[in-house]
């Protein structure tokens, strides 16, 4: 494949690292917000062209797909350029900051056929998988997950230690990860959802500490807590509550 990235910062590289481990991937461009660093990234990859303009980069001859790693408002807008433009698309986590945006996403690849993927790739995970395994072959059935996302964030920085020019979100990127792990687990819609957030920070704007409930059509529930204010122990940890295990 020969694909486009647009994103130079800390999870572009996350995914240039991943394409290295791949193989048989050309990443033909990188495109970023600012010229200079992301040259400097191009070059340490060994990416023979860099700039700044997503429409440049998709009119490259023999480009098949795009992988966005972009700040979030910019993720519906760009995934409907790439479609349009005949390209495959994966946009990082969350597809759109409104609901309009994300139907108008969704709405794009049906008309075209192509793949647009949102990240959330947990699913993917081999110890998800492991469980995934045992629930399609019938010896497991979901009563409850517990999941805990804990991070101590106080200040807008990635995970390179450098300033954000987007604000992380407990609900729009982290939660949704859950979301989509207990929907794919369970294999039934999920028909009720209730969310309540704490107490707003006053830099950040957002909320620091939420709690979600889930249930689906067949009755397995969902218990999500998530922090950016737990010191530890970092992460996120599962707890598959099943009627044989």
């Amino acid at each position: 494949m020969k694909i486009i990235l647009a994103g130079a910062g800390a999870f572009g590289q996350k995914h240039l690292d991943a394409i290295r481990a791949i193989g048989g991937i050309e990443v033909d461009s990188l495109v970023g917000r600012e010229l200079a660093p992301t040259i400097e990234v191009a070059k340490r990859y060994g990416i023979a062209h860099a700039g700044t303009s997503l429409t440049e980069a998709l009119a490259r001859p023999g480009v098949t797909a795009a992988i966005l790693a972009t700040p979030t408002q910019l993720h519906a807008a760009q995934a409907l350029e790439c479609l349009q433009a005949g390209k495959h698309v994966q946009v990082e986590i969350p597809l759109a900051d409104s609901w309009a945006d994300a139907e108008a996403v969704a709405r794009a690849q049906r008309e075209t056929g192509l793949v647009c993927m949102v990240g959330h790739t947990r699913r993917f995970n081999p110890s998800h998988q492991w469980i995934h395994g045992r629930i399609a072959a019938g010896e497991l059935c979901i009563q409850q997950m517990d999941v805990q996302t804990y991070f101590f964030r106080r200040t807008n920085t990635n995970a390179l230690g450098q300033p954000r020019s987007w604000t992380d979100h407990l609900l729009w990127h982290h939660a949704a990860h859950t979301v989509d792990l207990f929907a794919y687990q369970t294999r039934s819609p999920i028909t009720l959802a209730h969310a309540i957030q704490g107490p707003i920070h006053r830099q950040l704007g957002i909320a620091m500490d939420m709690s979600i409930q889930l249930k689906t059509a067949a009755g397995s529930i969902c218990t999500l807590s998530l922090s950016f204010n737990n010191d530890g122990p970092l992460g996120t940890f599962f707890r598959y509550i099943c009627d044989n295990g």
